[in-house]
């Protein structure tokens, strides 16, 4: 997917030249050019301006100008704080990998808070009917797709909290997505019109210790995604609280905030390769 990845090829040809010294200097200043190039590129970004149900959306699309040619589009939900920069540097580190990555904005107007309450209050607002709640993240689905060097046949979404429980219910709806992935999500469960109908595979990254989700709440949720007979795997990290990926969690005055750095760097592990099988046809 790099650009050197020819350079192979086109040296012994170069040196096979009817000019040999000249065609190796000619072939050391590509090797330096196109080495140069690439170590000028760098993950770039762009504001994409959308709407749903006439509230204004701002998102935020993330690529690695390096790599060329169509890739797979990876859809980010972000925390009930809003579209903050967390959710924009997971973004930011998804290209970085070589995806082309979407942060999307479930609130609209710029909202964005780290007030607990405000943050109740705008998440309720967008989850009171489901039917909207996937409407409005389907929205930044299709700002994805339609991104150019994104590959529309190879698209997965991942979630933080809130974030968590809106990947989980775009597949509920039937999403035309490869996979999901939910980090200290919320558990909604699978409804029952969802029966056969989820198409993505779903990979749960949870903190055992998280208070947030009571110990039913668990069991039901996966009872429902074997009843709707779901592609599921769920990973629980021993002693890991809500926020565990959130190096700033515990910024939040919350005490079931917290993060716990190696259920972090685990759980961003186990979500590549995730991917790698999702993707690998």
């Amino acid at each position: 997917m790099r650009p050197n990845h020819h350079l192979a090829h086109l040296l012994p040809r170069l040196a096979a030249g009817p000019v040999p010294g000249l065609a190796v200097s000619l072939a050391i200043s590509l090797v330096i050019g196109l080495t140069a190039g690439a170590a000028q590129a760098e993950v770039q970004t762009k504001a994409i301006s959308y709407e749903d149900e006439g509230i204004p959306l701002t998102g935020y699309l993330y690529w690695d100008d390096a790599i060329q040619g169509d890739r797979p589009g990876i859809l980010v939900i972000h925390e009930w704080w809003g579209l903050n920069d967390y959710a924009k540097q997971r973004a930011r580190m998804l290209a970085e990998l070589g995806y082309v990555a979407f942060a999307a904005d479930m609130y609209g107007n710029d909202q964005v808070t780290d007030q607990p309450a405000q943050a109740r209050e705008w998440m309720q607002a967008v989850t009171v009917d489901p039917e909207l709640w996937r409407q409005r993240a389907n929205a930044g689905l299709a700002q994805l797709k339609a991104a150019a060097d994104v590959d529309a046949e190879q698209i997965a979404a991942i979630g933080y909290c809130f974030g968590g429980g809106t990947v989980l219910q775009m597949a509920y709806g039937g999403a035309d997505l490869d996979g999901i992935v939910s980090f200290h999500g919320s558990f909604p469960a699978a409804p029952e019109e969802s029966i056969g109908k989820i198409k993505p595979e779903i990979l749960i990254l949870h903190g055992q210790a998280d208070s947030f989700v009571a110990p039913e709440v668990v069991s039901n949720f996966q009872n429902k995604l074997e009843e709707a007979g779901a592609n599921w795997e769920m990973d629980i990290y021993g002693g890991a609280r809500h926020g565990f990926t959130n190096p700033n969690a515990g910024d939040y005055g919350l005490e079931n905030l917290q993060h716990d750095p190696q259920a972090d760097a685990r759980s961003w592990q186990r979500m590549q390769r995730f991917f790698d099988e999702i993707f690998a046809d």
